[in-house]
């Protein structure tokens, strides 16, 4: 706020430099929101009380400052959310990598470098242009490191609605994008919410491969693969492992199958570029990876949240999951033996899953004919029964 003496600040003047400030430092959109969160507040409780948030437990235990910004940092009037899109253009097709069952499936949003640290840098960057036209000011930026309901304050600020799926999309761009907050004491003028355009579309709802959206913004992420992959560190469930195909990290089925994404426009970010061939890599080759190779190559990488022991056990269902092969067994059983009780029993059961396939006969079989087929017809031969295809659209 400006010193005693100094000339009143044009909220409507800063409010407009803003959003040029924020697309200069390469923010897609960006849009300033108040802080009553009340409905949302009530989702949230009701959501906690449901036990739909798994082991997440800090998700309770932040009480109300996760929907009263104002709790999390006094003084907040505002709150300036940005929005930076991900999606990287040269990226195998997401469907591509979903229908091959000996490749590892990686969220788009893991394939590249954490977002954590660079948006947090460009949204202190404009902090910093905003006290340089206004003078200091109360303010603190969020990038996914605090209780912050970052989605609904996006959705008040006009950036997107919430998406049945509970991601946030928007009509000009899909929802392949980040959030990041500017809580902030100066009284900007507010943007107007964005309305929901979701109709009477399911498709996010009906592709779920665990089924763990419910309904429309009811999600149970005790049966996200996201969750399962990522947030939880002890074992998969059993009964979802055969649905969680070959996605090692994360889950992308819903924002795949969402018609708005034909909006999305691809990021030109080197940041978010895919590493290590990772939107592309067979799984056999990401398991063969020693705890060294994991932390030389997913450093600065979201897929270091979910440890080593993580990695391995995700891998090690999408083992279990892809058609029998020879190579494939052998890679799971030179871990059979391995210290972490996590690790060994996830590959106890690939081993299992291996061992019927084979045993069954019911992959990488054809059915051969009496006699050579004529030149030119198609083989029965299917070695992936179970692949997930690209919807219709």
């Amino acid at each position: 706020m400006p010193a005693a003496g100094q000339p009143a600040i044009d909220f409507d003047a800063l409010a407009r430099d803003v959003r040029t400030w924020a697309r200069e430092l390469g923010f897609a959109d960006v849009g300033i929101s108040g802080t009553e969160l009340g409905e949302d507040e009530a989702h949230l409780l009701a959501w906690l009380d449901a036990g739909h948030h798994g082991e997440m437990a800090y998700m309770a235990s932040h009480g109300t400052r996760r929907s009263r910004p104002a709790e999390l940092q006094p003084g907040t009037l505002r709150v300036i959310s940005v929005r930076m899109d991900y999606l990287p253009a040269g990226a195998r097709d997401g469907w591509d990598v979903l229908a091959d069952a000996e490749r590892g499936y990686v969220a788009r949003y893991a394939l590249g470098r954490d977002y954590h640290k660079l948006m947090r840098n460009r949204l202190q960057k404009l902090a910093e242009h905003i006290e340089a036209a206004a003078g200091p000011f109360g303010y603190r930026a969020f990038v996914d490191s605090a209780p912050v309901l970052e989605r609904a304050l996006a959705r008040n600020a006009g950036i997107g609605w919430i998406g049945k799926h509970t991601c946030l999309i928007d009509s000009r761009g899909g929802s392949w994008f980040f959030l990041g907050e500017l809580f902030t004491d100066l009284p900007l003028p507010l943007d107007q919410p964005a309305s929901a355009h979701c109709g009477t579309c399911t498709r996010c709802i009906e592709i779920c491969p665990t089924q763990a959206i419910l309904g429309p913004n009811q999600l149970d992420a005790r049966r996200c693969i996201a969750y399962l992959t990522i947030e939880s560190r002890g074992p998969i469930p059993l009964e979802l492992r055969p649905l969680i195909g070959n996605r090692i990290f994360g889950c992308d089925d819903c924002q795949l199958v969402c018609p708005w994404n034909k909006f999305a426009t691809p990021t030109t970010s080197p940041d978010f570029a895919p590493r290590h061939r990772l939107d592309d890599s067979r799984l056999v080759d990401l398991f063969a990876w020693s705890e060294a190779d994991f932390l030389q190559r997913t450093e600065g990488s979201p897929i270091r949240r979910t440890g080593y022991a993580g990695w391995l056990r995700n891998i090690a269902v999408a083992l279990g999951n892809a058609p029998y092969s020879d190579e494939t067994l052998r890679a799971l059983q030179a871990r059979q033996h391995d210290a972490s009780d996590l690790i060994r029993e996830h590959v106890q059961w690939a081993i299992g899953e291996q061992l019927r396939k084979r045993d069954e006969g019911a992959v990488r079989t054809c059915s051969a004919p009496a006699s050579p087929s004529p030149a030119g017809t198609a083989s029965s031969c299917s070695s992936r029964p179970d692949s997930r295809r690209r919807p219709a659209s």
